[in-house]
């Protein structure tokens, strides 16, 4: 801590692909294209977040129209965190809706189901369109378990505000990996660079403790830049509200404690980093290159919400 703002001393090079801002150029007229219905409050929501400039950070050397179709998957993501934000939403709307997302990515845009239809949908099946025509089935799979992952945790997130229940430290930290949806934008590596990864290789023991500390760092860097907007509607799901909680300090204490630990789990990852292991000369590239991507997804987070709308209390932070 200096001066009473939270330090996140963060290694990691900052990268940004030069189509980033071209791309959400395009990102606004995509939404208005498919989704006319949607009108242009949430297409200039969309345009003032940065969005495409977030994914220009994590995959800054994606072609441009591989840049655009994450672009436009992430946006879904964004809209559909939103849609679950909303306090009428209920855990069986949840269900329902992962159920149809599911359907979706497994069995093409023509399996209707009940629990997505209307924009969620619409947009998601011209978004999937050029993963689902390019991509092995064996990664489309990991990305459909991957969603569903992320879903199943915001059905967690759902049914503990409607409850009004808040989680305990040991339940949060796995919960805040789920439904920090992290774990897609590490499956997308794969589509954006055009290394493909054996899933022995993406299970191996250490590349996924990488990928879950990768999770944590710009997980809680988020919980930290948004407790302002969790204070108010998160039943208690932000590791600064919880760690206040669980310790019984005020809110400036338990923010301290979290980026103290943030620090200490960055070190952490960049000697995990430095130990992945060799898996040949036929994969080693492949490897660093997703080990690259995830990294970035690290600093491309935080760099994104210091600079994004969505975050209006980001100005408080430093790097």
């Amino acid at each position: 801590m200096a001066g009473g703002t939270p330090w996140f001393d963060c290694p990691i090079p900052p990268r940004l692909s030069p189509y980033a801002d071209a791309v959400q150029e395009w990102l606004t007229h995509w939404l208005t294209r498919v989704e006319p219905t949607l009108g242009g409050a949430v297409a200039e929501r969309v345009r003032h977040a940065g969005f495409a400039r977030y994914a220009g950070r994590l995959y800054p050397e994606a072609g441009e129209a591989d840049l655009r179709t994450i672009s436009a998957l992430f946006t879904w993501f964004f809209l559909v965190d939103d849609h679950c934000d909303d306090p009428r939403r209920t855990p069986g709307e949840v269900d329902a809706l992962r159920a149809g997302v599911a359907r979706l990515l497994r069995d093409g845009p023509t399996a209707g189901h009940p629990g997505l239809t209307g924009p969620l949908r619409r947009l998601l099946a011209d978004a999937w369109q050029a993963p689902a025509a390019r991509m092995p089935a064996r990664w489309r799979n990991r990305f459909a378990d991957a969603v569903a992952h992320h879903l199943a945790g915001v059905r967690r997130q759902v049914a503990d505000r409607t409850a009004g229940r808040s989680p305990s430290r040991a339940e949060y930290v796995p919960l805040r990996r789920a439904t920090s949806a992290a774990y897609v934008s590490y499956v997308l590596i794969e589509f954006a660079t055009g290394h493909a990864l054996p899933d022995a290789v993406v299970h191996h023991p250490l590349l996924a403790r990488i990928a879950a500390t990768a999770n944590d760092l710009l997980s809680w860097f988020n919980d930290v830049i948004s407790l302002d907007a969790d204070r108010a509607g998160s039943s208690g799901h932000n590791l600064v509200l919880v760690t206040a909680a669980e310790r019984g300090v005020p809110l400036s204490t338990a923010t301290e404690l979290v980026a103290d630990e943030w620090r200490t789990t960055m070190a952490r990852f960049v000697a995990l980093r430095a130990a992945a292991p060799s898996f040949g000369p036929g994969l080693d590239e492949a490897v660093a290159a997703y080990l690259d991507a995830v990294a970035n997804s690290v600093r491309g987070t935080i760099d994104w919400s210091l600079e994004s709308a969505r975050y209006p209390a980001s100005g408080r932070y430093r790097r």
